[in-house]
């Protein structure tokens, strides 16, 4: 899921098919192997009990998701030095950040796992903040039908398998599944009908359909596990779809060029906004489940809220100090001419026909 639906997920840039895919592939394999190492180096220092082999492995690929998706704000900026070690960073922070929600914070580890979505996007967001931004008018900062099918097809293996995503860590799988399919079932027809109605032809629009179908799984990866009726899991896809696709006109039009960020594939409408919603979404159910008990409600609301905020400020601030090492010219930054472009990495015999 991570390295094929990733993979060709992030395939829409017109002359970045083979770097979005193979780079990918790179920083994965990369760094499932430094995941596992970090974690085996909690369990001895902390003298913790040791997983079952399998297990480290698996939660050292969700863990992955949060570098593909701060991967995604920055595509076509970096090199593969540089994402190298944004990977190795990221893994080591976001490996932190889980340590004191679950150390102090006494967040469950699954619902802490979740946090990937909000740690990778911000991450990214913060990162891609200290590089260049492209030419409005860069004609490489586009894409063809056959990148935007390529991307579609990504989109797709993602949305079959987000179920699987939501589930594996989770204690009640069986239920996780359920409202995991109901979310994103209910977030890709609302994409569908909002695509429609936003654009000015009554068309639909392949870039609303490739973000906002994932959000659903997003969202309601928090609360997967704990939700008792279907139709709580479809409204929050409901509006996890509303919230991606009202989301990105704002942000591209008014909060992006104001903080000059350039998010090459709308990682804080995909991934941040539905993250915070299922975020705020999990506290709200939390305290619909234990209203009864005032007493502790309030310290446990407060814990939570704290879990999120925590999440996200180490990633804003752990991802701004990255860009900043990033940007040194050690580390050979790739001009602004050279952006979204294969043929500076790759060699292309066939001197770059059908480009």
């Amino acid at each position: 899921m991570v390295i094929f639906g990733f993979g060709f997920f992030l395939t829409f840039l017109k002359r970045y098919g083979f770097s979005s895919t193979g780079f990918i592939l790179l920083i994965v394999v990369l760094g499932v192997q430094c995941s596992v190492l970090v974690e085996g180096l909690l369990v001895l220092l902390l003298q913790r009990e040791n997983e079952d082999g399998l297990k480290r492995i698996t939660k050292a690929a969700v863990s992955m998701t949060a570098v593909v998706i701060s991967t995604g704000a920055v595509l076509g900026k970096t090199n593969p030095v540089q994402l190298i070690l944004m990977t190795v960073v990221e893994i080591i922070v976001f490996h932190l950040s889980r340590w004191i929600n679950n150390t102090f914070l006494q967040v469950p580890d699954n619902i802490s796992m979740m946090h990937v979505h909000l740690f990778g996007a911000y991450f990214g967001l913060a990162v891609s903040s200290r590089f260049s931004e492209p030419s409005p008018r860069s004609e490489k900062n586009s894409s063809t039908p056959k990148s935007d099918l390529l991307s579609a097809l990504g989109t797709l293996f993602l949305w079959v398998f987000w179920t699987s995503f939501n589930s594996v860590l989770a204690v009640n799988k069986s239920k996780a599944i359920y409202n995991t399919y109901f979310a994103l079932a209910v977030s890709a027809v609302t994409a569908f009908m909002l695509s429609a109605l936003t654009t000015k032809d009554g068309k639909f629009r392949m870039t609303h359909i490739h973000s906002a179908v994932l959000a659903g799984g997003v969202t309601v990866g928090y609360a997967a596990h704990s939700i008792d009726y279907p139709w709580i899991a479809m409204i929050l896809g409901l509006l996890a779809s509303v919230i991606t696709i009202l989301g990105s006109y704002c942000l591209q039009r008014c909060l992006n060029p104001a903080l000059k960020i350039h998010d090459t594939s709308g990682v804080h409408f995909t991934f941040g906004l539905p993250g915070v919603l299922g975020a705020l979404a999990e506290v709200v159910l939390f305290i619909i489940k234990n209203w009864t008990n005032l007493p502790r409600l309030g310290y446990s609301v407060m814990i939570h809220l704290g879990a999120f905020c925590l999440t996200i400020s180490l990633a804003l601030i752990a991802g701004f100090i990255t860009g900043l090492v990033l940007s040194f010219k050690l580390f050979k930054t790739t001009p602004v001419s050279k952006y979204f472009e294969d043929q500076f990495y790759w060699e292309f015999p066939h001197l770059a026909v059908g480009f």
